[in-house]
């Protein structure tokens, strides 16, 4: 299993599953679900590499059906915690100073996500880096009913947590995905910040209509 070259060493997925362990998979995927210090961290990589090394039986030697309710388990409750958080800030969140580890632009931009798809961005943010872990906090400091955020943090976290987890699993057992894992996991990497380039774009696009429009 060859190591990807992405940022720190320390931040390669095999490198931490190597060093901490399905424990250190779970808290990494609690820390990116809702904590603010989550957002940097490498969650789809993470998770699809989880999946490889179950099948590869490397460094976790714990099968399939034991990794993956306690990986959606982390996620549901990274969310919930996000949620209270954002809950019991509320407006004073958006008024924060920007500083080493907080950028006031990712709340803006999980506040715009979660205002243009509703109870669903819960779900949608999932599988958007940095949107995800501000997500939980925005809806909670925007009121969102408690039971339908519950509902669709759970139906998230089984599609994010579990779905990436297994997909990595099932992929892992083909010669050719085990020959190129790095590539994989760069390709995983890029797909992963397509919505946020969309996203971009599309601001970038509503600024020039404003600015082309009447006074």
């Amino acid at each position: 299993m060859t190591s990807l070259a992405l940022g720190p060493s320390w931040l390669d997925p095999t490198s931490l599953i190597s060093t901490f362990g399905l424990l250190g998979i779970l808290a990494i995927v609690f820390a990116e679900s809702g904590l603010l210090i989550g957002f940097f961290l490498p969650g789809d990589s993470l998770l699809f590499t989880t999946g490889l090394l179950v099948a590869d039986g490397g460094y976790l030697g714990q099968p399939l059906w034991v990794v993956c309710p306690l990986i959606v388990a982390a996620a549901v409750a990274g969310d919930q915690v996000g949620y209270l958080f954002g809950r019991k800030v509320g407006p004073a969140l958006f008024r924060r100073p920007d500083s080493r580890w907080f950028k006031q632009e990712n709340v803006d931009k999980a506040s715009a996500f979660f205002d243009r798809h509703g109870a669903k961005a819960v779900v949608l943010a999932r599988f958007v880096p940095i949107v995800r872990t501000f997500t939980p906090i925005v809806a909670g400091a925007s009121r969102m009913n408690y039971r339908t955020f519950v509902l669709f943090n759970v139906i998230g976290g089984v599609l994010w947590g579990g779905g990436v987890t297994v997909l990595g699993h099932a992929l892992g057992r083909i010669a050719f995905v085990r020959d190129n894992i790095e590539a994989i996991l760069v390709a995983i990497v890029l797909v992963s910040v397509v919505p946020v380039a969309v996203e971009l774009l599309r601001a970038r696009r509503a600024e020039r209509a404003a600015g082309r429009g009447p006074a």
